[in-house]
């Protein structure tokens, strides 16, 4: 029915297949619309509910027992009120109802903070069927009598929890209580969780006959299942040098949304990126508006945020999240990583840390049910090769009516440069993908033209103080003071620490001055896990095909196929390796 009564500027993504979950809100939604019974769903997962609660309404005030009751006619009273935490949601969950429920007759009106107040008077003098908006600028209404909520038939609070964790408890309690005869509404709540305020709300609020669908229940999985989850170290100061890089190797050429905790982070992070935009609360709504709509079009494809973006905003095609830090709590990061791997689709999310807080990684692993892969900083040689696929694709896009142009420059620089036409050709790659040189970068805390150094004493390092003191036998105080990030190895047999690539040869030259002092360079890695650091040599062995056994002298191979190239192999000592399997 719906399809066929919209118009012809209905986008097509309004009828893209629902996922099983979104089929479970629709299922529950159309049986609700005839019985006029309060629900409470719970979900950690985003799972695009708003058609589900959009669909069954209008269905019920044009061919339902709402259809009746409803009033009509210039300065009509709301029979829909939707409350949502965020500008942003309320103006995505306004256009759903539009382009629907504008198809049906039915009008609309959209209310929130930072914008004009007095055409969002008249919108609702005119009188409107379905009022979506946010808790402060619905209130601000009431209290200037400008909406009558008396005649409600539906009222839908989605987000419920997050309006709580925005210090919305007064509105939406003032808001609700407007309407005195329960029997005569139907309520709708949405929430990832049910905290004691969510609880309370509803026993107040809703019918006693009310139901409950939890379509999380005993998962231990809540976090998307079609995201790949990444972590790995990144110092403060190094976000701006690291993340574009991550951009480049994980985007797939699709949209990255990159959440900060700060506003301050937000804007000054977005300054630093080439072709970025910003997302966060101090930004008037008519620029917010116009950043998201340039976002979805596709005018640039990294935005910066802050948490205003991580509920329920539906984006396609968001193929990167990026997460500067762990998250205050579990559920930010599910929401945050949820704006990927949306409808069936798959995506990735990064979540970055400080060296020093990989005690939080352990637990959104732990209460998410997320197993995250631990992984270094993108290395030059994996940069250079995502960069070489993306100016391969430019160059290849170059029209053919360009070659007679420029070949005779290109014969003169082959014959003139001495090199093969393979390396004129790599050159040209990495010119076009912005890289003439590249820049060497630590495992531990990912600054470019810094290298992680192991230290091995000869006995335990038990402190970091030691760790300094065995560092000044051998070394200026000066050098000793510019290395960043020490930290102790999961043995307490060793040291791990970064220094300018520049100055590797002095620290591993000065440990032949003292005895039992070894500093190690290559063939190590760093992984971070729970609150330990665990660094794991790396030795270069072959994989046989056939029962998948690991040699490390090619000699001792089974005589079935191999595969010849060679594959990193971990090992480490026995309490790194328990480490790693828990």
């Amino acid at each position: 029915m719906y399809k066929e009564r919209a118009n012809d500027q209905t986008p097509s993504r309004y009828f893209a297949k629902f996922d099983h979950l979104e089929l479970e809100w629709v299922y529950w939604s159309f049986i609700m619309k005839d019985v006029l019974e309060n629900k409470i769903f719970a979900s950690y997962r985003p799972v695009g509910k708003t058609l589900a609660f959009v669909l069954p309404i209008l269905e019920s005030l044009t061919n339902g027992p709402a259809k009746e009751s409803r009033k009509t006619g210039y300065g009509r009273s709301p029979t829909v009120l939707v409350l949502l935490p965020t500008r942003e949601l309320a103006t995505q969950v306004f256009a759903e109802f539009e382009v629907y429920g504008g198809a049906l007759g039915l009008s609309s009106a959209c209310v929130y903070g930072g914008a004009s107040f007095y055409s969002q008077e008249i919108a609702l003098r005119r009188g409107a069927d379905i009022v979506v908006g946010t808790p402060g600028r619905i209130k601000d209404h009431i209290e200037r009598k400008t909406i009558d909520l008396r005649s409600l038939k539906f009222r839908v609070l989605d987000e419920a929890d997050e309006m709580l964790r925005m210090g919305f408890v007064e509105d939406v309690e003032l808001i609700l209580g407007k309407v005195e005869d329960l029997s005569k509404v139907q309520t709708l709540l949405f929430s990832a969780t049910l905290p004691s305020w969510v609880k309370q709300i509803a026993s107040r609020f809703l019918k006693p006959e009310k139901k409950t669908i939890d379509l999380v229940g005993n998962e231990k999985i809540k976090a998307s299942t079609t995201v790949r989850h990444i972590t790995l170290p990144c110092s403060h100061s190094a976000r701006a040098q690291l993340i574009p890089d991550i951009v480049r190797c994980y985007s797939s050429g699709g949209r990255t949304i990159i959440f900060t905790e700060t506003k301050n982070s937000c804007a000054e992070l977005a300054d630093l990126l080439r072709g970025a935009r910003a997302l966060h609360g101090d930004i008037q709504q008519s620029q917010r508006e116009v950043t998201l709509a340039g976002f979805r079009a596709g005018k640039f494809l990294v935005l910066v945020a802050t948490n205003v973006a991580a509920r329920g905003l539906d984006i396609n095609d968001v193929q990167l999240i990026i997460q500067c830090e762990p998250p205050r709590d579990v559920e930010a990061y599910i929401h945050r990583s949820g704006r990927t791997g949306r409808a069936g689709n798959t995506g990735v999310a990064v979540l970055l840390y400080e060296p020093k807080k990989a005690y939080t990684i352990s637990k959104i692993e732990r209460e998410s049910g997320v197993k995250f892969e631990h992984i270094s900083a993108p290395q030059p040689a994996e940069i250079a090769r995502s960069a070489g696929l993306e100016a391969a694709e430019i160059i290849s896009n170059v029209s053919d009516s360009v070659v007679p142009v420029f070949k005779s420059v290109a014969e003169q620089l082959l014959s003139s440069s001495g090199l093969p036409a393979i390396d004129l050709l790599a050159k040209a790659l990495a010119k076009t993908a912005g890289y003439t040189e590249i820049k060497n970068r630590s495992l531990l805390t990912s600054l470019e033209n810094y290298v992680t150094l192991l230290l091995q004493a000869g006995r335990p390092i038990y402190t970091p103080s030691f760790a300094f003191s065995v560092l000044r036998r051998f070394l200026p105080d000066e050098k000793v003071e510019q290395l960043k990030g020490l930290s102790l190895t999961a043995d307490g047999k060793g040291a791990v620490f970064d220094v300018p690539a520049a100055d590797v040869d002095l620290f591993i030259a000065g440990q032949e001055n003292a005895s039992m002092v070894s500093l190690e360079s290559e063939h190590i890695a760093v992984v971070a896990v729970s609150d330990v650091i665990l660094v794991l040599r790396l030795v270069r062995v072959t994989t046989c095909r056939c029962c998948e056994c690991y040699r490390d002298d090619v000699r001792e191979l089974c005589a079935a196929d191999f595969d010849p190239r060679p594959t990193l192999y971990f090992f480490g000592n026995k309490s790194a390796s328990n480490a790693l399997n828990t």
